[in-house]
């Protein structure tokens, strides 16, 4: 799914104001529709206070459209006015008159805290004060209202996006927000939905279709996509029938030191699990023993050293190399690590845990990764690398300059993992708290691994291997739970990740009413 920019949706909607041959005035009807829609499927009437609070601009507008819908149909509502500034625009003071032809009970105005009403917690409030227009600092007494919606603990749904949260800033005083339990987003979710230091005011959410011209969808090039099933699905390369282990490449996997094997043998097991046709382990002689034992799938070489790794030197010819996990940083590792650096010049690398540790002791080196390396850093692993950043925003920003500088693929590991690569950024969907164990990450390198393989081009496989993790985590969790999930349960798991991508979806409630009718 794309993602698209506050400047690329207004420009779609004047586009579809344009070909539709229809007003500004009727797609805000469609978009206010379309929410009451939504609420009405779910309501059907029941008596709950509701309170819709506008602004003065066009997300304001859309609360108007959704408020005389709802008072039609005869729901408790009661509407209320931000009065943000003396600027109104066209469309609100269309749909403020319909509004009044419909009740006698005219919207409140609210100019000040003395104006808020008493909101009970068995309420519900709707936020359509501020939309993606938002360019200036929010007024204190609209904090102040915003903290009054979430004192009150009624349910609260923010309109395209919660009022105070704009789609390119995280903000720098979060009562300056609303906190959202649902957010519906017009088009398509915002980047800001994803964001650690923002997805908190969004809640749950949902992006409804009101009709916007699908050419703009389809020709238009976004930098941020969402990635989800489908996304991944095309990208899945189904089997010969008489290919073999050779088909599918030979994975080799580089790391461990004394007392840290088992990173190394969960990064073989999951490589295999995701496809490779086979599996080889370079690890220090303290590793041998673990790995014939624990993994007999895999073939072990080991270096001369006992403990640790100090010459990466084997006969295998792999088709992708993952490098790091367990490694440790000593000198010695670092000078085996430099030394293959420079003879590695054409097998792809996927670089994890120590192996970007002993990149940014050394930054020099990163100059010697092949083009389209990909790195794998969780969030410290990933500030050593690049430097502290201010905001998420800024976070981004350097992945990419660094992506670019050195032609090379980065994955931000966290929940709604982000993968940067030729200049876009891919955002997943899959994942969850269970995934904050040790030895995930080693995992999700060996799926990395497992794809590139098998044939996949780097970025793809970095794409699709951050959603099979995420997803065998997903499915996993329903055994095991957050607290209970461990790594090897994500590897046993990859199998039915796999089988999910061509499950029918459930029906969801809208579908079950047409198939009944």
């Amino acid at each position: 799914m794309k993602i698209f920019s506050k400047e690329q949706i207004y420009q779609w909607d004047n586009l579809t104001v344009e070909r539709q041959n229809i007003s500004s005035t009727d797609l805000m009807e469609r978009a206010g529709t379309q929410i009451f829609e939504w609420i009405h499927q779910r309501m059907q009437g029941a008596q709950v206070p509701i309170h819709v609070f506008c602004g003065i601009g066009n997300n304001g507008g859309d609360g108007l459209v959704l408020a005389r819908h709802l008072i039609t149909y005869g729901y408790h509502v009661k509407t209320y006015i931000a009065n943000c500034s003396d600027k109104r625009s066209k469309d609100f003071l269309v749909n403020y008159d319909r509004v009044k032809n419909v009740t006698k009970d005219w919207p409140v105005l609210l100019n000040c805290k003395e104006d808020f009403p008493e909101i009970t917690p068995d309420a519900i409030i709707v936020d359509c004060i501020f939309g993606i227009g938002l360019n200036r600092p929010v007024d204190e007494w609209l904090g102040q209202l915003f903290q009054h919606f979430k004192n009150s603990k009624a349910f609260t749904l923010s309109v395209d996006i919660p009022s105070g949260l704009r789609t390119d800033q995280v903000p720098t005083d979060e009562n300056d927000v609303v906190w959202a339990g649902y957010t519906l987003s017009f088009v398509a979710p915002k980047l800001v939905f994803f964001l650690p230091e923002t997805a908190k005011f969004i809640g749950q959410w949902e992006v409804l279709d009101i009709g916007l011209d699908p050419a703009f969808l389809k020709e238009t090039e976004t930098e941020v996509h969402l990635i989800g099933k489908y996304e991944v699905l095309q990208m899945y390369v189904p089997r010969e029938k008489y290919s073999h282990k050779g088909s599918f490449g030979h994975t080799m996997i580089i790391g461990g030191s004394y007392g840290k094997i088992g990173s190394v043998t969960l990064s073989s097991k999951a490589a295999l699990s995701a496809g490779a046709g086979l599996v080889s382990a370079f690890v220090p002689k303290c590793g041998y023993t673990v790995l014939q034992s624990s993994f007999p799938e895999a073939m072990v070489v080991t270096d001369t050293d006992e403990e640790l790794l100090t010459k990466i030197d084997f006969e295998v010819k792999p088709t992708v190399i993952g490098f790091g996990m367990g490694a440790g940083t000593s000198p010695k590792t670092l000078s085996a690590f430099e030394a293959f650096l420079k003879v590695n010049k054409k097998t792809p690398l996927v670089i994890d845990a120590d192996g970007i540790n002993m990149l940014s002791k050394k930054k020099t080196l990163l100059k010697l990764l092949p083009e389209n390396t990909i790195l794998t850093p969780h969030p410290k692993e990933l500030e050593r690398l690049i430097g502290t950043w201010k905001d998420d925003f800024e976070k981004i920003k350097k992945v990419k300059a660094l992506s670019k500088k050195y032609k090379i693929i980065i994955v931000i590991k966290g929940a709604n993992s982000i993968t940067i690569g030729n200049e876009k950024i891919y955002v997943n969907t899959t994942g969850n708290p269970g995934l904050a164990t040790a030895g995930s990450g080693d995992v999700l390198t060996g799926i990395i691994c497992g794809l590139v393989s098998q044939g996949h081009n780097a970025l793809n496989a970095s794409i699709f291997g951050v959603y099979l993790h995420g997803k065998s985590a997903d499915i996993a969790i329903q055994d095991y739970g957050y607290q209970s999930l461990i790594a090897s349960h994500v590897i046993n798991y990859i199998g039915k990740a796999y089988l999910d991508l061509f499950k029918q979806p459930e029906p969801t409630i809208e579908e079950e009413k047409k198939q009944v009718k």
